[in-house]
């Protein structure tokens, strides 16, 4: 199996040349990665964070990692992994299960299901991972039994069935009275769901490079032996009406709009690429923030919303939506504590740390709209600024804005700093 290129955040890439501080990669690799940016910074203006490319003196072309992690695959086989920069440095098999435990934080996606202790993480890419946990939740599907359904049939037969298609029929089979044009319905597994499994399966079985996955996707194809081929995965896809009856198939069919049609938080394509999955880690830190502060927090004691929607910032008309991240309210008294999540490395030398003039506006209007007892904006650590430091900023008309960080491999500890600095109990 080839080893994937791999990088953090802010890392970079430079093609044949070995350079202290940057990976290296095959002219080939680094032509075709160079392609994949163009391509999307193109089609989508958000995709400029994707990737940026430069030229360095005595370096020459040079590609930066920016706020994007996860997988971009390679028709060639080669596999480019980007994993976040956090704080402290850890080995990398503890970033890559950190990695898949926030992922696991997202709404409406199938890494829900994501686990890891009956994979060997420190020899897979978070691609294989990714592989591994599709293909479990079809071997799950193959022992409770593939589902069966109505497939309707249009076909010549040699004994009547069904109902006749005439003009059918009379098409086929003017000189051959012992047969008839007829259509039915048949009990089979060559159902929309199957179809779709097949499919990517197959696609699957193509691009992995680690062999066990191989070794069971080729087991389970030989179970869908009966299945035919999606030859419309768009329309397959509709025609999948979730159930009870179908409860099993829930999370397989999820991975496959990822695998297929590259359904997941940010897919992007290119000439080379055979497939890419990646991630907005500003989206990942809040979601997983959120979801970790939710079981912190006694929900008889805290009501805890996401992405609140209470407010506007102008009420006639009402116009501008105010969405800030994470908005507690404390059930005893109504107080309010306003948190904004920011996946930025701030530092004691830039100027006001690093802190975003359009970040301080914002959070002024959530403490002026929502009243809030206390704002807080939720960085994570760096190796100048760790999770014991307190910075805050106060106005003369009572908005005060604390500034605290996070350490996502002990997230419990600095909520309960934060916890302790906002007067929550």
């Amino acid at each position: 199996m080839r080893n994937p290129y791999l990088i953090t955040e802010y890392g970079s890439f430079v093609a044949e040349k070995q350079i202290e501080g940057y990976t290296t990669l095959p002219q080939k690799t680094f032509d075709a990665l160079e392609s994949f940016v163009l391509t999307n910074r193109s089609k989508d203006t958000d995709a400029i964070e994707l990737l940026g490319l430069s030229a360095k003196k005595g370096i020459g072309k040079v590609i930066t990692a920016k706020n994007y992690i996860g997988v971009i695959t390679m028709t060639d086989g080669t596999t480019i992994e980007i994993l976040p920069k956090i704080f402290p440095n850890e080995p990398e098999d503890k970033v890559k299960k950190l990695l898949i435990e926030m992922l696991k934080a997202l709404k409406d996606s199938p890494y829900k299901s994501l686990q890891t202790s009956n994979v060997n993480i420190e020899k897979m890419s978070i691609f294989e991972v990714f592989i591994r946990m599709f293909v479990d939740e079809v071997l799950f599907i193959e022992k409770r039994g593939l589902k069966s359904g109505y497939q309707t049939i249009q076909n010549n037969e040699s004994v009547f069935k069904g109902k006749l298609k005439v003009s059918e029929n009379i098409k086929h089979n003017i000189s051959h009275k012992e047969r008839c044009f007829v259509e039915f319905d048949e009990f089979n597994l060559n159902r929309p769901e199957n179809r779709l499994i097949k499919n990517t399966l197959l696609y699957l079985y193509r691009i992995t490079q680690s062999s066990r996955n191989r070794v069971d996707i080729k087991n389970l194809l030989n179970s869908f032996s009966e299945v035919n081929e999606s030859t419309d995965i768009d329309g397959d896809f509709k025609k999948y009406i979730p159930d009870r009856n179908m409860k099993d198939y829930t999370t397989a069919l999820m991975w496959c709009k990822v695998f297929l049609l590259g359904k997941s938080f940010s897919a992007f394509s290119g000439s080379e690429i055979a497939f890419a999955l990646l991630f907005p880690m500003e989206t990942l830190f809040e979601s997983y923030v959120a979801k970790k502060l939710r079981k912190c927090l006694n929900s008889k004691e805290y009501i805890v919303s996401v992405q609140d929607r209470s407010f506007h910032l102008f009420d006639n008309p009402r116009q501008f939506l105010l969405k800030p991240d994470i908005v507690v309210t404390r059930k005893q008294d109504g107080a309010v504590f306003v948190m904004d999540t920011k996946w930025k490395l701030l530092s004691p030398a830039k100027p006001n740390y690093g802190i975003s003039q359009t970040d301080m506006y914002q959070m002024y209007a959530y403490q002026k709209k929502y009243q809030a007892k206390s704002i807080t904006l939720l960085y994570p650590v760096t190796d100048s600024l760790n999770m014991d430091k307190i910075i805050s900023f106060r106005s003369n008309d009572e908005v005060f804005v604390n500034v605290r960080f996070i350490n996502l491999f002990s997230i419990n500890q600095s909520f309960s700093l934060i916890k302790e600095s906002m007067n929550l109990s």
